[in-house]
């Protein structure tokens, strides 16, 4: 897998909604030991432990459905248009389809038949996470 220096060296992340994900990343590294690796504004903190990875963000990117997103899992892949083509073919519904962001991924979101929300991540460059 292609290294990108903006994303934990995880091939699952899991991410969690908080109503403040500094506070919350805050309390997870001081109750459970996890590591602050990146504070990305107000709103996400990456952070790692023992060779795994965890986004807190904040549950406002929700908007009317923060219900359900109190919970998804990143996933990171080699292929993200061949995974979001053979997920919507299975069943899945798309909510993104694959796109290139600033920070080196081409991402995709999807939502599984049972309602949990996936994103599927392909790094396409190592961005500096200073940047």
């Amino acid at each position: 897998m292609t290294a990108n220096r903006s994303i934990p060296d995880a091939a699952v992340i899991a991410v969690l909604s908080y109503p403040d994900p500094g506070a919350a990343a805050e309390w997870l590294a001081e109750a459970f030991g996890f590591t602050i690796r990146l504070r990305i504004f107000n709103h996400r903190v990456q952070m790692t432990f023992d060779g795994g990875a965890l986004v807190t963000t904040d549950t406002r990117w929700a908007g009317e459905d923060a219900a359900r997103a109190g919970h998804s899992v990143l996933v990171r892949v080699a292929d993200v248009d061949a995974v979001y083509a053979r997920a919507v073919a299975a069943g899945a519904t798309g909510d993104m389809p694959p796109q290139d962001f600033e920070y080196g991924e081409r991402q995709a979101n999807l939502n599984d038949p049972w309602g949990h929300h996936w994103t599927f991540s392909q790094t396409i460059a190592d961005v500096d996470p200073a940047s």
